[in-house]
Parts: C-alpha cells; structure tokens; sequence
C-alpha cells in the first residue's frame, strides 16, 4: 500500500459513501487516511475532466476537522491540484469560494447536522453538485489503481470578509428589527458578529457564538424542536422580532416568530416565495415531498409554479438549474436562492433576504404566517432503524398502500393523501433513519394518519410511537 505524507490510500467503507457526500464516524470508517484519498480520487476525477485543477477546501469546527482537512490538502495536491485552502468556516463560504475564486471544483470538511462523533466530505464539481454516481465511482478509482502521484500545490487564503460583504449586498433593512441568533456553536460562529455589526437597522443579540466541536449547548440541527429552546426564550425575554438559528455547518435555517413560535421552512419559504412572485413571471419555485400542501396551494395562489421534488439538497440544486429557478427548498431549512445569488444553500443568505422582507412589512412575522391556512402537523420526525432495511421497510409500506384507495406520490418514499390529510415516510440518504411527517386540516385527522404510520411501521417490525 502506498504512502505519502504518513498517509495511505485505503478502500472506503461502502457505508460512508451517502447519496449526497461522504459521511461517518471518525476512528470507526472515517480516517485521515479516508480524506487523503477523497483528496486523491476526488482531484483524479476532476482533472480527468477538466484541463485545469484547481480545488477549493474548507472545513467546519468539529473537533476531529482540522486534521481531516489537513490530510485531504495533501490527497488533493498529490493528485497533481492547486489546493486553496481557505480554512475553518460555514460550508456555504467554499461554496462561494468556488465562485469568488473560479475553481474547478470544492471539497468542505463537515459533519454537518450529525452527532458530534461524526464527519464527512461535500463536494462540488464545476459548479454542479457532486452526488450520488459520482460519489460511488470514487471507490472504482481506488480499485482500477489509477492514482498516480503527482506534484501540486497547497495555497492558504483568507475570503472571509469576501463573503460578508457579498451576503450583505443588496441587503438594507428599512426599518429596525431586533434579531436572537443562534448559532449553535457550529461554524457559522466565524462570520456571524462581523455580518451582525454591519447589518444596518439592526439590534442583535447572538448565543452559543464560540465554535466548539463539542456543542455543549445543544446539538446544531434546528429541525429538532428541543434545539431550539434556547433561542426560543431569548426571543421572549429580550422582545425580539425574529429568531433565527443555524445548523452546524451553517447551510440550513432555523426560525422563530416573535411570539416565540417555531416557523418552519415551508412556512417561511412562502415569505421567500410572495416576494419572489413580484420579481418574476409565474416563477418554478422547488419543494421537497416533505412540504406542506398548504405551500403547494398558496404558492398557486401568488401566480407561482410550484415544483414537487424528491429530497435532497444536492438533486434540488440540479433541478434549479433544469428549471431556471429563482427559489428552491426543503423541509430541513436548505433553502436555494437563484435569484441575485450563486443556486446553492446558504442559510446566512436566506437569513438576511428574510429580514430584508419583515423590514418592508407593517406587521410581525408571527400574523405574516398566520394568514395562511392552519394545519396540525408533526415535526420532521426521524428515526433510527437498521442502515440495511431502511429502503426495503419504505418498499413494503408502499406495496401495502398501493392496495387501497389512497393517492400515493412515491418519486421520494411514499407520500400519502386521504380525506385526513397526507403523511410521508421515506428513507434517509445520509442516516440510518426513517423520516415521517403527517398533516391534517383537524386534530383527529392528524391522530388518525399518525396511526396508519405507526401501523405500517409495525407490520415492518419497527415499533415507534410519535407524540403530538
């Protein structure tokens, strides 16, 4: 076995090559070694494509981080690349960074929403996403032994103040907002007081600002209600108009109301989506399975075309492009801006764009959202069940249904409608978990869709019980 640098070119644990990046648990089937050699295939691949080799690195606050990224530098340059290092940050600072700088292609060390244990790669090629096959291939690489080492180069810079100042063009609040951010000690804590200070008409009042790998606040995933409870309770007891909270990668959105109510993203994403309506000619705005029916109707309504897709940041990005749209999301809170931005998940972006909208209204957020259709919901509930089942349990739930009369949608998992609403079930490409969400017009027709999951659930062997 080959070795540079102290490090080697090691087969990847099938396991860790995910549909949208490469992801694990570090000491388990994550190592330095496992980053040298992304960093030697990934590199392979892109000069294999493109005459030029220029690659952009950065990585999150993860305790195990920097020396994941330092090994990934090396692979990469010794796959023959000019490596720009533009070191710790949010992802959607190398995202830019793949613009700023006109690189071939980024590579950001994250783990992203994980547990603190895990980490993983997210890669782009030539401005589109690098998913699914592309991932997979990267294993034929090691085996077809056709990564000679070459000599390339490793460069540091610094874009940090780049990136704030193209987040905050364009954006003018034109009346004062007092805003609660969150966070989560995750890496957008590297950013956050420099684009705060400038933010023009704002009040600010930041927690758990301090990168800190071991999230001693609460875990960096704002999809989880319990994760918000900070934020919650420092919007109500300083009177803030707004609450917004960041995963631990700093790509996905988190909001509260001024009454310190969760705002979720399909509930936020038709604030995106009224101000898009103005600016474009029935625009395709994208939204993922896990969405709510209300979104799909209103967006209607404001002589938008509203664009159902299968889960996944990455495939949504590719959608965006196809369908030269302005806006896309998902239910998680990435959100996709092609509008007056670069089409990538940027949640300090989606952020400021919110503000600037509440900024031009003449009434809270909280009765901005309200004037759409209640509806009784679950969160985005996620579960752990077998990595090895968790397709074939999906598979048999929608064999199942597909033998009544309900109206199934399966171009990701199964969603389901009945005159009770509707409910998703589909597999995690990231986790070894299931996701489900239900939503009704009634309280009764939210217990009673949550009954038929638990019960699909269990003729799959899998026994859990939601709360609402």
């Amino acid at each position: 076995m080959e070795q540079v640098n102290n490090y080697s070119i090691e087969k990847f644990d099938k396991e860790v090559l995910r549909e949208y990046d490469i992801r694990g648990i570090v000491g388990q089937n994550i190592n330095e070694n496992t980053a040298y050699t992304i960093g030697r295939a990934f590199g392979y691949n892109v000069k294999s494509k493109l005459s030029s080799n220029t690659i952009v690195t950065g990585c999150d606050g993860r305790l195990t981080s920097p020396l994941l990224h330092k090994a990934l530098c090396y692979g990469l340059k010794d796959s023959g690349a000019k490596v720009i290092n533009i070191g710790m940050g949010p992802t959607p600072m190398t995202y830019f960074a793949h613009y700023l700088l006109k690189a071939d292609a980024a590579v950001m060390v994250t783990g992203s929403h994980n547990p603190s244990e895990y980490n993983g790669f997210k890669m782009v090629f030539n401005k589109h996403s690098f998913f699914s096959e592309d991932i997979q291939n990267l294993q034929k690489l090691i085996e077809d032994d056709v990564l000679d080492l070459k000599q390339g180069e490793i460069i540091k810079t610094d874009i940090i103040q780049d990136y704030i100042n193209r987040n905050l063009l364009n954006i003018n609040l034109k009346k004062k907002l007092k805003i609660a951010w969150d966070p989560g000690n995750g890496a957008m804590g590297v950013v956050i007081q420099a684009i705060t200070k400038k933010l023009n008409n704002s009040e600010n009042i930041i927690i758990n600002e301090e990168v800190d790998g071991n999230f001693p606040n609460h875990h960096p995933d704002p999809t989880v209600p319990k994760n918000m409870k900070q934020l919650i309770q420092c919007v109500i007891n300083n009177n803030c108009d707004i609450g917004l909270a960041f995963d631990g990668d700093g790509d996905r959105l988190g909001v509260v109301d001024n009454l310190g109510n969760l705002v979720w993203a399909d509930q936020y994403m038709l604030l995106l989506c009224k101000e898009i309506s103005n600016l474009y000619d029935n625009p395709k705005i994208i939204m993922d399975v896990k969405c709510s029916k209300v979104f799909f109707d209103e967006a209607k309504k404001m002589g938008c075309e509203p664009v159902m897709s299968r889960t996944g940041h990455s495939p949504i990005k590719e959608k965006m492009k196809e369908l030269k749209s302005p806006l896309s999301g998902e239910m998680s809170g990435h959100v996709c801006y092609g509008d007056d931005f670069y089409g990538y998940d940027d949640a300090m972006y989606v952020g400021l764009r919110l503000l600037r909208i509440l900024s031009n209204e003449n009434m809270p957020i909280s009765e901005l959202i309200s004037a759409y259709p209640m509806t009784y919901s679950t969160p985005e509930t996620r579960f752990d069940v077998d990595e090895t089942k968790k397709f074939a349990i999906i598979e048999e739930v929608k064999d199942r249904i597909k033998k009544t009369d309900q109206i199934i949608i399966d171009i990701d998992g199964v969603r389901v409608e009945n005159e009770n609403g509707w409910f998703l079930m589909r597999a995690s490409n990231t986790q070894n978990q299931l996701t489900c969400r239900a939503e009704s017009t009634t309280k009764d027709g939210l217990h009673t869709l949550v009954k038929i999951i638990e019960d699909q659930l269990s003729l799959s062997g899998v026994n859990y019980k939601f709360t609402i």
